[in-house]
């Protein structure tokens, strides 16, 4: 694949988008100072943020020289599932030998599972710039790109007006818009759109997202829906020695059936615990495997687990030296392993108060029946799908959690069903890495910055 690179085509600055512009970069300082003690206790918290902690204030530390007569691509993912999704893209930009990608991420799992991942591939790993006017500059004169890409809801005033100035062009990739971002960006869309001006060209991941942002003013002939790219996720499947392996070593063992809360939120492992109960004193030789979505809740959880009266074991501590009733995947980047041993999957983040949802793609793809709570408010057009093709079963909260689960539990042919519909439903639902690297081929091919 080759590529070309013309400069970015935004909306030219007025005098209201400067004036933005300098509120914005006025503004950005103090709440950055305000907002400091609680993100930095909450990195302190989650670990890992040491390394490459200049990258923050523009250092772009590991990040070699641009070669002579290479192209450059930044690719912003923020954490760990948008670091999965974009390894397809990676993978078909890195044939292009006139290319080169500078990979940063937000989180400190993130950039682990990408210098992982994609260390030896890319001309780089790092964090994300702040984005204030000094530090945003200072990594732009460093990393010199030619083209911007960003994913899902990465979409920085700063970031944007150095691609503009600069003449860079800007893809969003996957690009979704949450209710509560719908409904801010609706009510401010005055200002929102000359701040979000330099993107040039928006890719939603569904029609959904597409009419949100026509809503909110962005132009329609710059917006191409392509679809959802965690959609096209190739997941190795693990072979039934693994399997077995596996199970043994979180302390499963065989036989019982096993139950996933995947990306779980505070409230859900209780509600899944009493559920557990249920199924027990209904005679289901059943098993439970937590995955909190943060694995830094790990002594929440094992507070929890503590006055339980169940047998458990964390994944974090090796392997299991006996079979446990509750095994919990506290470790990050396993899950789409961890999903292989589970007989039904509930989805984590969707049991009030929660409302927003974990994504249900890698389950689906995995073939597994699905649970999930009322309202996946980022995931809706994907979770009505689901449960109508009958991959997908809904409930209303905890109360009846255990009904609904402890039912498929019960009734092999009826999982069984469920998860060849997640199966297809899945692989009707691909080819979005495709179009979306057709958009970016016939937005530059042909033409040089």
């Amino acid at each position: 694949m080759q590529i070309g690179f013309v400069p970015g085509r935004g909306i030219v600055p007025n005098h209201t988008l400067s004036m933005l512009l300098r509120l914005y970069r006025l503004i950005f300082a103090p709440l950055l100072l305000l907002a400091s003690p609680y993100y930095l206790l909450r990195m302190r918290r989650r670990g890992g943020y040491g390394e490459q902690f200049g990258d923050r204030f523009g250092a772009a530390a590991g990040l070699v020289t641009k070669r002579p007569g290479v192209k450059r691509i930044w690719l912003q993912a923020v954490s760990v599932g948008e670091i999965l999704a974009v390894g397809p893209i990676l993978e078909e930009l890195g044939k292009d030998p006139a290319l080169e990608v500078y990979l940063t991420t937000t989180t400190s799992t993130g950039f682990r599972l990408a210098r992982e991942r994609y260390g030896g591939q890319v001309a780089g790993v790092g964090y994300f710039p702040l984005d204030w006017w000094g530090f945003s500059a200072r990594a732009w004169r460093r990393v010199e790109p030619d083209l911007v890409i960003l994913t899902e809801g990465e979409r920085w005033p700063e970031h944007l007006a150095q691609a503009h100035a600069r003449g860079v062009p800007v893809v969003c990739i996957n690009a979704r818009l949450s209710d509560r971002s719908h409904r801010r960006m609706r009510a401010l869309r005055m200002v929102v759109r000359p701040l979000f001006g330099g993107i040039t060209r928006l890719l939603p991941a569904s029609l959904q997202d597409e009419k949100r942002f026509r809503e909110i003013g962005f132009p329609p002939e710059r917006i191409t829906t392509t679809g959802n790219i965690k959609l096209d996720v190739v997941i190795p499947v693990l072979g039934e020695a693994e399997k077995t392996a596996l199970r043994a070593a979180l302390g499963l063992g065989q036989g019982d059936l096993v139950v996933l809360g995947s990306s779980t939120w505070p409230g859900e492992e209780s509600a899944l615990l009493e559920a557990l109960r249920e199924w027990r004193a209904a005679g289901i030789a059943c098993r439970l495997l937590l995955v909190p979505r943060h694995a830094e809740r790990r002594g929440e959880i094992a507070d929890l687990l503590a006055g339980a009266n169940f047998s458990n074991h964390f994944r974090s501590q090796g392997p299991a030296p006996a079979m446990v009733d509750i095994a919990v995947g506290d470790t990050t980047g396993e899950l789409r392993q961890l999903t292989q041993v589970a007989d039904v999957v509930f989805v984590g983040k969707s049991l009030p108060p929660h409302r927003e949802g974990q994504t249900p793609v890698e389950a689906a793809a995995l073939g597994k029946p699905l649970v999930l709570g009322p309202e996946l408010t980022n995931f809706r057009e994907m979770v009505a799908e689901l449960v109508a093709v009958g991959a997908a079963r809904q409930v209303s909260g905890a109360d009846d959690l255990g009904e609904v689960i402890g039912g498929l539990l019960s009734r092999p042919d009826e999982r069984k069903t469920m998860a060849a519909a997640a199966s297809s439903w899945h692989v009707r639902n691909q080819g979005a890495v495709a179009r979306t690297l057709a958009i970016i081929r016939d937005e530059f091919a042909g033409r040089v910055k």
